[in-house]
């Protein structure tokens, strides 16, 4: 998926944030990251210096997926159906304004990281 839907997508140069999951450890995924991302992917087993799983960085910790789950659980789920189409409704219903603010915020968060040198801190 990351390769063939992904990375075509990409802007050259663009440094690129693994997850923890542990299938993303495997070899021939860092293989690809280093090809495609020499010295510029973030994750476990990288070359760069930045702490990976790093949820203060990463969007979908710091934002979608609280967002999901508030949402998808406002109502009481009837089988695993019904759960499939409210997470479909719930991440449908995410509108390029609400984007917009993630961007945002992901901005600040990235400023706070610069100005702290990277220390651990205690985001909103």
């Amino acid at each position: 998926m990351l390769q063939l839907c992904a990375v075509p997508q990409f802007l050259e140069g663009v440094i690129f944030q693994q997850d923890g999951a542990p299938p993303h450890y495997g070899n021939i995924v860092r293989e690809f990251q280093d090809t495609t991302f020499p010295q510029r992917w973030i994750g476990r087993g990288a070359v760069m210096a930045c702490p990976p799983r790093s949820p203060d960085i990463t969007p979908l910790d710091f934002y979608l997926w609280g967002f999901a789950k508030q949402h998808v659980y406002s109502e009481c789920i009837n089988n695993i159906n019904h759960l499939k189409q409210r997470i479909t409704d719930v991440i449908h219903s995410v509108t390029p304004d609400v984007l917009t603010r993630v961007w945002e915020e992901l901005d600040y968060r990235l400023d706070v990281c610069r100005a702290t040198n990277g220390a651990h801190i205690q985001l909103r």
